[in-house]
Order: C-alpha cells, then structure tokens, then sequence
C-alpha cells in the first residue's frame, strides 16, 4: 500500500476543489494571474478561481442564458493574461472566451462566430505578448492585438486557402502547443515538428522533431513547450523530454551526447527519458519541471515525490515557500517540494470477474496514417454523450487537418460514394469479411474530397478521401462508423434520413488498437438487471490525444449497439498496459474493481449482474 504524507496546513495547502461526483474534479489546466489569484482549467466542470487571501474556490460555469456572459464550454485547457487585465480561456472544441472585468462577463468566440474550424484550442496553447494574443488551434493560430476586434491567421498552406487575413505560414496547420520565447520569439509545436518565429509570427524556421529510431512511420508528437533564456527551448514529447538550440545544425542529442536517431546532424541538447509529457514549466533559470502521465519530474530526469497516491499529474503550477500545486484526474494536490509518499509495500491479485482474453475481431485498420494524427478522439468515442452535451454518438472521430488522407480500414467494395445527411461527403464500403452472417460495412464521413467511387474495389490502406468538415461537422476531422448489417439492408449504412443508424458497433472493438495497447470491454448493470444506460466508468487514465483528453467512458444508450460477439455495454482501446482501478455508480451506489490490461488482449469486467 501507499501511505501519504500527512495533510499540508500552510497557507499553500491549497483548498479541495468541489466535487460533485465522488470521483474529483478532472483538472486539464492551471495558471496564477499577475493578481495571484489561481486559475484551475477542468474537463466539464468549468473553470475554478481561487482570488487572493480567499480560502474557497469561485467557481465559473456556462449558462445557457445569453444575457449571463458565462464562459462558452466547460471543457477548459488553457489560460492566459494581458497587461491590462485581461483574462483570456480556450476550450476542448467550442472556441475561447476573453474577460476584461476579472472573470465576472465573458465575450466568446464559438462555433457560430468562428465557424466550422478553429474551435479545437491546443492545451495550454494561448499566449500573450504585449498587446497581442496569440491563440493555437488545431486549424492554426488566431492573433489579435485588439481585444479580438480583429483577427488575423497562421496557417499552413492548405489552410490559407480559407483563411481571411493571413498572417503568416508554418508547416502543419494542427497545431500541439506554443509558447513565448524569453527573446521576443514565438514557438508553435505541430504535427510536423517544430517552429520558430522571431518576427511575431510572419515567418517561421522549422525543426523535426526526433522520431522513434527504427519507426520513421511514427511520428513523435509533441506535447509542450517551455523556453529557456535566449532561443533554447525545452520540449515535450510522447517519447520524454528534449532540448533543442536553434543556433547550431537543427537538429538533436540525446543526454550521452549521441544521435537522437533518425534526426542528424546534431546541436546542443539532451534528451531525458520519461513517460509522456503533459506539460512543462520554467519556474527559474535552471529549473524546469515536466507534468507527465507517471508524475511530476524536474529536468534531471529524478521525479518529484507526491502528496498522494495517485501519480499521474496532468498540470502543475509552483506557489511560494518551496511548495507546488499539481492537477490530477481526480483533482488537484498541494505539498511541498520535500513532501512525499512512503512505499510500504505492493501486492497485486487479479480478481476473478476481470477476464483477460484474445481479441475475436480486430480485423481493420486505422483509417489515418500513423504519420498524421491516428488517436481516437477521447471526448466523444463511441455512444458517449460527452456527460449529457450532445447526443448519443454512433462513431468515433479522428481530428485532423484538412486535406489529410483518409484510408480505407479494410478490403472490400464502395457502396455509396456522395453527399449524405447535411451535404456531408460521404463514402461506405462493404468488406469482405463477415461475422455472424453479418454484412460489415465501414462509412467515413466530413470529406473535402471523395477519391472512389460506388461499385471500386478497394484495398486496406487504399487512400478514399481527404478530411474535412463537410455536413454537420464542427471542425476537421473523419467520423468513422462500423457496421454489423443484415446482407439485405447494406443500402441501410448511409441513409440521410435516419439520425440513429440501426446497425452501427463499437468501432474500438474492431480497428486495431495503437502498438503495445490493450481494450478494455464490459458491462454495467443495473439494480433490475438491465443494463445502465450513460453510466460514466472512471479510472482508465490515457495520454493521447492531450488535445482531446480521455476523463471517463460512458455505456451505450438506446440509440447504440453492442458488438454481436461481445454484447459489451462500453469498450475503450489504446490503454496502456497497467493496472487500473475502474469505477461506476449505478443507482446510487459506487462499485470498482482492479482490473489489469495487457497488450494485445481484452479486459473484462463487469459491475452487477443481469437476471
């Protein structure tokens, strides 16, 4: 067991965040304003503020009366302040908010003033200088000098084909993070690597990032950034923690002086080996501390000890006093530096209603290359309502860039190719494989572009299309449905006309899950042995995409299917392998279990039993 250390009670033991499920409030950002005052970013709990000399958090929440001036979304990921008090917020996929009166009314920028675009804000991706603000998305960078009277853009070059007042051009519109450099300069991290900008954002020198050695199919995503003095620049990745000096030849070392293969030659640098990066900060010259999945590391590669037993810290925000704030998935910890957790001991048993088992059909493959941006988008999977926002979902999203190749998951024959609900571009395939005397169909939907054609054969990996945000879409990105159809009804996949496709599964439980991962599949039951509808599993911690951030899954409502082999009532893939303790309330009632995943195999569990 952990045993924590005792509880803080200095002044910087900063009061619990209020929770309202039992389960902690899902911290996404944190930042202190030039007031002091603490800004805690959640996912779907709005923001949190705690003012100076106040000892309970103010809490800040989207209304649906307009003449309130709320925040526009609860899904919160970035801060930041101008020098004229301005408060600046971005959101996981509904735009960014200003307040210039403390927080108190808000003037938003969403989806119907910014369009089908812009609205995917990056984590911790809004930066001010000066009078500017420079906010990144994941269709490029807004700036504003004029409190976003006006707005110009930097983009790449597909995107400037849209865009209204251009700006500037980097190389890959999806952009993962930015940062202010100490020397005036601007640093964008994007799926192609990184960029940086000495003349507010006109031009940019651009830099790849290392990739895995072995794997030049894989990309090494990038995940933070934090400048140090000068034009050195610390950044987080998927694989750890580099450090990049754009004065010499552009490229890497790793903390042994050598090649950070495939990228040569080398410049100063050194690259540290952690888990997946989260988040970085300055806190001094010499001082950098790393938010990752496994906790709190600082530069030195040694992780800092924690105030509790849960490790994964997804913010973390230094205070005075030689104490530091750091924000979790299940809330947020404060503790001094030399705080920390004694190990007593660990023992693990697998308890007997969590089945391990092969996976019976993971037969497709994923229909964005590898290259690109092939995570699932974690806040809208199949049948989640994103806790009660939106409607039951019959798919799982893909968010990229437009133009980005869309590829078919397996072999088979296109059976629509068009427009389907709202002008959406639209193509279905029919495969060859079947199960259970099942026709299985895959529907890709939101294309600029559609590349085949009704009556083609197809091939795994053939490219179909290219993303876009056609129909009734809120941003780039592929919507991916997977089908179990009667023979007789294939015409039934695509029909404009039906909002809830009779025969649609669980894409997750049929595309191959990410290298190393595993599923995790269940059902939850209710009191009467039905199964419970909406009910939120919590405990699954994942990484990727940061940019959509995993919290919790939901099960199926009416309006979704189960697999016909598993009959599951929820399935999440690409978790890492580890042991998780997974939870659920049903009734009123909270239940959990230990469950272990391993790689390439299925974990199952169950809470109740049906009748």
């Amino acid at each position: 067991m952990l045993m924590a250390a005792p509880t803080p009670t200095s002044p910087q033991a900063l009061p619990p965040l209020p929770d309202a499920t039992g389960f902690g409030v899902h911290v996404l950002a944190l930042a202190r304003a030039p007031d002091s005052a603490i800004w805690v970013g959640s996912y779907g709990d709005g923001i949190f503020v705690l003012r100076p000399g106040a000892g309970t958090w103010e809490h800040l929440k989207h209304s649906t009366d307009s003449a309130a001036r709320s925040i526009s979304w609860d899904f919160v990921h970035a801060f930041a302040f101008g020098p004229s008090g301005e408060i600046w917020y971005g959101t996981v996929g509904n735009g960014w908010g200003l307040s210039a009166d403390g927080g108190k009314t808000w003037t938003n920028w969403e989806s119907k003033e910014l369009g089908p675009e812009w609205q995917y804000v990056a984590p911790n991706g809004i930066v001010t200088r000066g009078d500017t603000v420079y906010i990144a998305t994941a269709d490029g960078i807004k700036l504003s000098w004029d409190r976003g009277a006006t707005w110009a853009e930097i983009t790449d070059s597909a995107g400037a084909t849209t865009t209204r007042h251009d700006w500037g051009r980097i190389r890959s519109q999806y952009v993962l993070a930015l940062a202010a450099g100490t020397d005036g300069t601007l640093w964008a991290g994007h799926l192609r690597g990184v960029a940086r900008s000495t003349d507010g954002g006109r031009t940019w020198t651009e830099f790849p990032t290392p990739a895995r050695c072995g794997d030049a199919e894989c990309a090494n995503r990038l995940r933070a950034l934090a400048p140090e003095s000068g034009p050195v620049v610390w950044v987080g990745t998927e694989q750890g923690l580099y450090r990049l000096d754009p004065r010499g030849a552009n490229a890497w070392l790793d903390k042994k002086g050598r090649p950070a293969c495939p990228v040569a030659p080398v410049v100063k640098g050194c690259r540290i080996a952690m888990p997946e990066v989260e988040a970085l900060y300055r806190v001094a010259p010499g001082r950098l501390y790393a938010a990752t999945r496994q906790g709190v590391y600082g530069e030195d590669g040694d992780r800092l000890n924690l105030c509790d037993p849960v490790t994964a810290a997804t913010a973390f925000l230094p205070l005075s006093g030689g104490w530091y704030a750091a924000g979790r998935p299940t809330g947020l910890t404060s503790c001094r530096y030399d705080q920390g957790l004694t190990l007593v001991g660990v023992s693990y048993q697998q308890p007997p209603d969590s089945v391990l088992q092969g996976m019976r059909h993971t037969w497709f493959q994923r229909p964005i290359a590898p290259g690109d941006q092939p995570y699932i988008d974690q806040t809208y999977r199949y049948g989640s309502t994103m806790g009660g926002n939106f409607q039951q979902h019959q798919g799982v999203e893909f968010n990229n860039a437009d133009g980005t190749p869309v590829h078919a998951i397996g072999d088979g024959v296109v059976v629509f190719a068009g427009p389907a609900e709202q002008g959406s571009n639209t193509i279905a395939i029919r495969h060859d494989r079947k199960v259970r005397g099942l026709a299985l169909c895959s529907a890709y939907y939101h294309n600029s572009r559609l590349l085949a054609s009704v009556g083609q054969r197809v091939k795994a990996g053939d490219v179909i299309a290219l993303v876009g945000n056609t129909g009734r879409a809120t941003n780039d990105h592929l919507h991916l449905e997977v089908h179990a159809v009667p023979p007789d009804s294939v015409a039934l996949v695509v029909d404009p006309n039906e909002r809830y496709p009779r025969y649609t599964v669980n894409p997750e439980l049929w595309i191959q899950p990410l290298p190393g991962t595993g599923i995790v599949a269940g059902r939850v039951w209710d009191a009467q042995g039905r199964p419970a509808p909406q009910a939120r599993i919590y405990g699954l911690i994942k990484a990727e995409p940061q940019e959509t951030p995993f919290s919790y899954a939901e099960t199926y409502g009416e309006h979704n299917h189960p697999d016909p082999v598993y009959q599951e009532h929820f399935a999440v893939s690409d978790v890492d392998p580890g042991d998780y303790t997974v939870a659920v309330v049903v009734d009123g009632k909270r239940a959990s279990q230990r469950v272990r995943v391993q790689a390439g195999r299925v974990t199952w569990v169950e809470f109740g039993r049906a009748h």
